[in-house]
């Protein structure tokens, strides 16, 4: 029992649970994941452990020694076989285009008082329309999911750029609010699937030991877009008017979607096994994925969402603007759609669920009441210093992330060298105690600086910690998703995802809530929730490792979970 985490008496090897040699390792990071690999990658991966070493391709220059994975087929067509510039371009437009997304949802706080009123409209009636924007995407994600794993992301990706630019031009020319709520409605279908995409295109793309700087410079572009985007948009709705954030918007989702069309290709792909003696695992990892000392990553070499459009020799140019090229799965529509709605009520995937879905939309809370307490007495912010508020969790976000992913990765490495060599994915979950010390500081601060009138710093600076928790609970919730639940890593993302339901709930009614109860109510309720929350990281640290013992065991679990050849 190895600090208090209860051992499996059933298997031998749970999986996650890994053994290392403590002096080869070193820590790759990244934003969503944290992963372990082998300095010395001449070890043959789990995976190609049956096919001839010398059949295995390797990369090259001074990663020569390094075993490619995914191994890449021989076909040019192969998304892993693209030239670098094309990966790094296909990046380019999928993380800016990610980026103004991100914006989109949050670009209207600032200005929500001057808003309202141009529109006869409460700002509780207002916030209210970005609550149905926040359930438009938690519905159409799980059908985003589904349709791009059955017919590939391109038409996907074409279909969101398209209704986001129709939705920014629709959110321009609306004069009264039915008009204004059902653009925004309309506008969060093609929100949703930057939500659950883009990872699962670095890996269509990307081997391996180049993931984490692609996800980690994804994770920037996000960043920079949810949280600069209102800096921006305080000034544009102050110095032009709300009109031209949307106008912004359209002018940007035009751009995109003529580089989408035109230099998007389909990164789906299927290739054949690399050795008939190589089990074929019918699933797709959308992250980088290891334990300690050995590789365990996607199944790389054959993924569900991974067929050949092309064995005849490679495609041309024209060819490659096709919309639709075919099906790429064999699975049925409900089995595909159902399997992250099972993975939601895996204990993990719950607690997950529960610290992120919670915080994030605690988070949301601020954007949504900060126009109705900083524009109005005793702050009396004009809109775009309502913006500016921004700036604070932009910087405690960004030293949360260069903070806290390191140093969840140091204490992994050294609980497994006392622990005789031996990690267990428990091991993440230690940054919750200081997650939830920061966590809890930015909620029943920002409630007792704002009841009390303090000087702005003091509200601004909590805020600013609030969101600094969410950064460095991500690496916590997300490192130890990637870690137990192996193959059914996208379907837990997604999952977690349905955190929007949550976020309607609540945005719905904070502005009325807040009016009735003060500031110093609501935010003392969110704090107490957020411990609470916090919390049963506990049970899941004792009992985490008989839980995923139990779940390898479920045979239907595992035989629904995969795709048959």
């Amino acid at each position: 029992m190895p600090f208090g985490i209860l051992d499996c008496k059933v298997m031998e090897h749970v999986p996650g649970t890994g053994t290392a040699d403590s002096e080869k390792l070193f820590i790759a990071r990244t934003n969503t994941v944290r992963t372990a690999i082998l300095n010395d990658q001449s070890d043959v991966p789990t995976e190609y452990q049956d096919v001839p070493k010398e059949r295995l391709k390797h990369s090259t220059g001074r990663l020569a020694h390094v075993i490619l994975v995914p191994q890449p087929s021989d076909d040019p067509n192969d998304p892993l076989n693209w030239p670098q510039w094309k990966k790094e371009m296909i990046l380019l437009i999928v993380g800016l285009s990610a980026a103004v997304v991100g914006a989109f949802g949050p670009m209207l706080s600032p200005g929500f008082v001057q808003i309202s009123a141009d529109l006869g409209i409460s700002v509780n009636t207002l916030s209210q329309s970005t609550a149905w924007l926040i359930l438009t995407i938690g519905i159409s994600l799980f059908f985003a999911n589904t349709y791009a794993k059955i017919y590939g992301k391109r038409p996907v990706y074409i279909l969101a750029v398209v209704i986001m630019f129709v939705g920014s031009v629709w959110g321009a020319c609306a004069k009264e609010y039915n008009s204004f709520l059902a653009s925004r409605i309309f506008s969060g279908f093609g929100m949703a699937p930057y939500e659950v995409l883009v990872q699962s295109t670095l890996q269509d793309i990307y081997y391996v030991h180049e993931r984490a700087t692609r996800i980690a410079i994804w994770n920037l572009f996000l960043l920079t877009g949810i949280s600069g985007g209102s800096l921006i948009s305080g000034y544009i709705i102050e110095r032009l008017n709300w009109h031209w954030t949307f106008g912004i918007c359209a002018i940007l989702f035009g751009i995109f979607m003529f580089l989408i069309v035109f230099l998007v290709p389909e990164t789906s792909f299927r290739r054949d096994p690399v050795s008939d003696t190589v089990p074929y695992s019918g699933r797709q990892f959308d992250v980088d994925e290891t334990v300690l000392g050995k590789e365990i990553s996607s199944v790389s070499h054959a993924s569900e969402t991974q067929y050949s459009r092309s064995r005849g020799g490679k495609i041309t140019y024209i060819q490659s603007l096709r919309v639709y090229t075919g099906r790429y799965s064999n699975a049925s529509f409900i089995k595909i759609f159902s399997r992250p709605l099972i993975v939601f009520f895996y204990p993990a995937v719950l607690w997950a669920f529960l610290i992120y879905g919670t915080t994030l939309t605690w988070i949301v809370v601020f954007s949504v009441v900060n126009a109705e307490i900083f524009t109005v007495p005793p702050y009396n912010f004009s809109v775009s210093e309502t913006g500016l508020i921004s700036l604070a969790p932009f910087i405690l976000t960004i030293i949360g992330e260069l903070v806290g992913g390191p140093l969840n990765d140091a204490i992994c490495l050294q609980l497994t060298k006392r622990n005789h060599g031996i990690y267990e994915p428990e091991f993440r979950l230690v940054l919750m105690i200081p997650v939830m010390l920061i966590g809890a500081a930015g909620f029943f601060g920002f409630g007792a600086t704002v009841h009390f009138e303090t000087s702005w710093p003091g509200p601004v600076l909590c805020f600013g910690l609030a969101n600094m928790s969410l950064a460095v609970a991500s690496g916590c919730v997300f490192g130890y998703l990637c870690d137990t639940l192996d193959q059914l890593v996208y379907e837990a993302f997604v999952a977690v995802n349905a955190r929007n339901f949550l976020t309607f709930g609540l945005t719905y009614f904070v502005v009325d809530w807040l009016e009735a109860d003060g500031a110093l109510a609501v935010f003392s309720i969110l704090g107490a929730l957020f411990v609470f929350v916090c919390l049963l990281t506990v049970p899941l640290w004792v009992f985490g490792k008989r839980i995923r013992s139990a779940i390898a065991r479920n045979r239907w679990l595992t035989a629904f979970m995969m795709d048959q050849k």
